[in-house]
């Protein structure tokens, strides 16, 4: 398992591991646990909608505007 120290909602230390709030995000040696200064901080991060394969047509959708619109050039 990975440990990671820094809060990710505010990208500070986290110093005391023993009493601060965590996640943990996978499982095995893929596994990371995350340490956060606060409950709050805990909880914003817990609240963050995940995209994953199910947003696909929506990303395709991004993609695709990018790609037509004449300041960025073409992506394809």
């Amino acid at each position: 398992m990975r440990i990671s120290t820094t809060d990710p909602m505010t990208l500070n230390d986290v110093t005391d591991m023993e009493n601060a709030p965590f996640v943990i995000e996978g499982v095995g040696e893929d596994a990371i646990k995350v340490y956060f200064e606060s409950e709050r901080n805990r909880n914003e991060y817990l609240a963050i909608e995940l995209h994953g394969s199910e947003d696909l047509p929506g990303l395709k959708g991004i993609f695709d505007a990018m790609a037509d619109n004449p300041n960025t050039g073409s992506i394809n």
